[in-house]
């Protein structure tokens, strides 16, 4: 008896060692440079309008670029993805010179953002978009002027980021 315990007792401190590594392991968000391409368009994410994310992977050094929020969200909550996210960052539209340059370093943890949902606003690629925002008071600002309502990444439904849409081709040929 007194040996399993002894066999026992490094494995359950490995095991809560694993825990602390894993949330000092989360990468810093990346600077947005003319290189980042996006992960599903592989295009060029400067070219876009609106808030990007930056998908940081157990096990990868560079992170998924995404050229819409909405996308980031989309592969966090899609059946399909199995990789390890250790951290997903999204622009702080709040700190954003505006909705055409969304911003290189103003990136915050998805977890923290208050998001404006089914407003009218379109992402880089045309879609309906999800607005980060770090301040409450400033989704509420820009939810008075474009609609839409708040809501936490937990409060996302699956289908509001996964379900097929109309892209608004005028938004992507203005964007230009």
């Amino acid at each position: 008896m007194k040996l399993a315990l002894a066999a026992i007792l490094p494995l359950v401190f490995l095991m809560g060692c694993k825990d602390d590594v894993a949330d000092i392991a989360a990468p810093d968000p990346l600077i947005l440079t003319a290189e980042a391409a996006g992960h599903y368009c592989q295009m060029e994410i400067l070219e876009h309008q609106g808030p990007k994310a930056q998908v940081h992977i157990e096990g990868f050094l560079a992170p998924l670029w995404f050229s819409q929020v909405r996308d980031g969200i989309a592969y966090l909550k899609s059946q399909e993805q199995s990789a390890e996210i250790v951290v997903i960052y999204v622009n702080d539209m709040g700190e954003a010179a505006s909705w055409q340059a969304p911003g290189a370093e103003n990136w915050m943890d998805v977890n923290d953002a208050y998001f404006v949902v089914n407003s009218d606003v379109t992402g880089g690629m045309g879609a309906p978009e999800l607005a980060p925002f770090s301040d409450l008071e400033k989704a509420q600002t820009f939810m008075a002027a474009h609609g839409g309502e708040i809501m936490r990444l937990a409060e996302i439904p699956a289908e509001l980021v996964l379900a097929p849409v109309e892209f608004d081709t005028a938004a992507l040929e203005t964007s230009e």
